[in-house]
């Protein structure tokens, strides 16, 4: 019975969801709180104002959230979907549940390097379900749809307004601490869903050319290229298609060909110095620099 109820994808997706946003709710409490370390996004923000006001972190996520997923809903559309809600609305949750947890860690060292771990690997599992935790995510999704930034850099603004404020709040020492987490779970969300750097490049082998670039640009909007190739071992014409997308985008993209073309041979490879219209300064300031 219980293999037949995780044989249905989106149950499986939502128990990720589930499992994600518990350990990113354990490792706000257990870690980042205690320590002091505003490590981006409405936990940082919540941190923040817990230092200042002694605020509930819980009820200020809550709060925060709510405007931002109805702005997201609008403008966004389809992107914001029940993943989302759940995702958005469980960290809370679980924040609130274990706000007396007896286990904390007060060394801002330890707190950043553990707590940056933890909340990593929770939201990796939660983009392995295809779902969010809101927050400074969604509002970068909705800067970049209205600025034509890329996700990266996106979320770098928005994460760095917080860390400044961080360290108008706190001092240096603790947000140079906060900086190290949030590159801490960078690497720890890439470990979760790829196992690899930041920007991909995507490799697929095909006769399904058309097929594959519709599904390219609906899922992620990115642009590829397409080179004749032929089987060696069939000796047929196949086409490869090139892709460079950025972590989260590559991995929607493998969940989308496992379920769309499972047939399709593909590679993804690290990519590094990706220079060009998406993933360059060029584009924003019309020279090289």
């Amino acid at each position: 019975m219980v293999n037949k109820i995780f044989k249905n994808k989106s149950v499986k997706d939502y128990v990720y969801i589930i499992i994600g946003a518990t350990l990113v709710g354990l490792g706000y409490n257990i870690f980042l709180l205690p320590a002091k370390i505003a490590a981006g996004g409405l936990s940082g923000v919540s941190t923040i104002l817990f230092e200042l006001y002694e605020w509930s972190p819980a009820y200020t996520q809550v709060i925060m959230n709510i405007p931002i997923f109805i702005v997201g809903w609008i403008t966004l559309g389809k992107e914001f979907s029940g993943r989302t809600i759940l995702g958005t609305f469980w960290v809370p949750f679980v924040i609130w549940l274990s706000k007396d947890i007896p286990i904390t860690v007060t060394n801002p060292l330890l707190g950043s390097l553990y707590g940056g771990i933890i909340l990593g690997i929770g939201l990796g599992i939660v983009y392995k379900g295809n779902g969010s935790t809101g927050g400074t995510a969604a509002i970068a999704q909705i800067v970049k749809k209205f600025t034509n930034l890329s996700s990266g850099y996106s979320q770098l603004i928005v994460d760095g307004i917080v860390v400044t404020s961080s360290l108008i709040v706190f001092n240096l020492e603790l947000t140079l601490f906060a900086l190290a987490a949030i590159y801490i779970t960078s690497k720890a969300i890439d470990a979760v869903q790829l196992r690899t750097s930041a920007t991909k490049l995507v490799m697929i082998i095909t006769n399904k050319e058309e097929r594959i670039q519709s599904l390219i640009k609906d899922g992620i909007d990115r642009g590829l290229t397409k080179v004749r190739s032929v089987g060696g071992y069939t000796n047929q014409s196949q086409t490869m298609i090139l892709c460079v997308a950025e972590k989260q985008e590559a991995f929607f993209l493998r969940k989308i060909l496992q379920e769309e073309e499972p047939n399709a041979f593909v590679i993804f490879l690290d990519a590094s110095d990706i220079l060009g219209r998406g993933f360059s300064l060029e584009k924003y300031y019309g020279q090289k620099l």
